[in-house]
């Protein structure tokens, strides 16, 4: 495929495909003259060559829509698209937050449903849905813990996470000042002994995802709980691994006191590049009130918005967070319904044992007990032979196969973290597992073939560090373009 620039396709022609609109005002009197470019310096193409180059370019992407993505702890579940419609229905997309209450009555109830639905699910008293993303609902969770301290008159410094937690969560409770302390796993479970020790009366809360980030179901969580409360802490739960639980268990009846849950995870709204996401925040009873505001609430048959809390922390958000998500993520629930959402969180866990059962003779599973919607392989001895995580995961771009996450988590050696969700079928999973076989056997046979590899992407291996730090984020071909660049 062509690798052209639109703008190395130029003809040279200035402004004969192109009519700027002449106008009745000078912009220099508005603007001032230095404000202004001189030249546009669009390319001089037709509408036609336009239109197939960035064709062309979408064909390069990746995405759910495409091919298969099993990016484990990420969840990268397929995107029903009537949830994309009925986000664009008019009486959705066309209001704004600064409107009367009155002209808002059908969101505010679907959010106010939706909570229900969540709270239905979750075990949580209430629900707020600024946050735009995970991490932005770890912040907000973890600042209600330290406001619940604060009132209550408990000065607290630290916060406990498991040394398999999501790197978010120790940034998390660094940003909110806490001293983050680390316990190491046992057999990739919490280590029961180490947290009693660890958790003395300075301890302001466990953050925890269940099951971990491991894959593996925390089957001492009611002891953790009991140990947690027994010493005034609170319990966070991190929502990233929600999918194979809804309809099965409930975070509150584990003994979670808050929980966020990334609705761009677990039911299914887009990724998207970092955003539009979402990262709700639940809490139980006692908690509710330091929930952000305004929260949504019924009177009668009218809905309204409350900004009564006085021990809220406010909002991390402005308005009610990114209402489009709210609507895709209400319709996954309700279109699936309760045996539906259980059912799709059975599939996961099945599938991703099936990847685990056929995959443990060529790749070591991390731990040996069954695991939940995701495996993770230690390509440890793999690497003997040659080849890596990172050169394994690139040949599986040669496959089409989007390459699961690598090195994480830190605790396994040359980790491959696989998740392949509910939405592919047993055909697709037969698909990944011969070509990881396949690999596998490379590993002894030609491992450089995996070094070199991807073959037959848009670009080969490419010097990462070097792309992370140095990008090149501009065109920066012929003198012509560079002027109108730096405007």
């Amino acid at each position: 495929m062509e690798r052209k620039l639109i703008f190395d396709k130029d003809r040279g022609c200035r402004n004969s495909s192109y009519i700027t609109p002449s106008l009745d005002i000078k912009p220099e009197e508005i603007f001032g003259g230095d404000m202004l470019r001189e030249d546009l310096s669009l390319p001089d193409i037709s509408e036609s060559e336009v239109v197939r180059h960035y064709m062309q370019l979408a064909r390069l992407n990746f995405s759910v829509d495409t091919n298969f993505y099993p990016l484990g702890s990420c969840t990268m579940k397929y995107n029903p698209k009537i949830n994309e419609y009925l986000s664009g229905l008019e009486g959705f997309s066309r209001i704004h937050p600064l409107q009367r209450e009155d002209d808002l009555q059908g969101a505010l109830e679907l959010m106010y449903e939706f909570q229900n639905l969540l709270c239905a699910l979750t075990g949580m008293k209430a629900f707020a849905f600024q946050p735009s993303s995970g991490a932005q609902g770890e912040l907000t969770g973890i600042l209600m813990v330290r406001s619940f301290h604060e009132i209550n008159g408990s000065k607290k410094s630290k916060v406990i996470v498991p040394d398999s937690a999501h790197g978010t969560n120790p940034a998390t409770a660094t940003m909110c000042g806490y001293e983050t302390v680390v316990i190491e796993s046992r057999d990739g479970l919490v280590d029961i002994h180490q947290l009693e020790k660890s958790f003395d009366e300075d301890v302001a809360a466990l953050m925890l995802t269940n099951p971990n980030t491991l894959g593996l179901f925390e089957k001492d969580i009611l002891k953790i709980s009991r140990i947690v409360h027994e010493r005034g802490g609170l319990l966070y739960y991190d929502g990233a691994n929600f999918n194979p639980l809804m309809g099965i268990a409930k975070p509150a009846l584990m003994g979670f006191d808050i929980i966020h849950l990334n609705l761009h995870k677990t039911f299914s709204t887009p990724h998207g590049c970092g955003g539009p996401g979402a990262g709700i925040v639940g809490a139980v009873e006692p908690l509710e009130e330091f929930l952000p505001l305004p929260r949504i609430k019924k009177r009668n048959k009218t809905f309204y918005l409350d900004y009564g809390s006085e021990k809220s922390l406010g909002s991390p958000r402005t308005f009610f967070g990114n209402f489009d998500v709210l609507v895709k993520a209400y319709a996954y629930i309700l279109r699936l319904g309760r045996e539906g959402l259980k059912r799709a969180a059975q599939n996961s866990v099945l599938n991703a044992n099936y990847i685990k059962k056929k995959l443990e003779k060529y790749y070591q599973p991390a731990y040996s007990k069954q695991c939940m919607h995701e495996v993770v392989f230690s390509c440890s001895e793999q690497k003997k032979r040659g080849a890596s995580a990172l050169d394994i995961a690139k040949r599986l771009i040669d496959y089409r196969i989007h390459p699961p996450t690598m090195y994480f988590p830190l605790i396994v050696k040359e980790a491959l973290m696989v998740e392949p969700t509910e939405t592919e079928n047993k055909e697709m999973l037969d698909y990944f597992i011969r070509a990881m076989i396949k690999i596998d056997e490379d590993t002894e046979k030609n491992p450089q073939k995996l070094k070199s590899s991807p073959h037959k992407a848009a670009v080969g291996r490419v010097d990462e560090t070097r792309a992370a730090r140095m990008p090149v984020l501009a065109h920066t071909g012929c003198g012509k373009h560079k002027k109108s660049q730096k405007t």
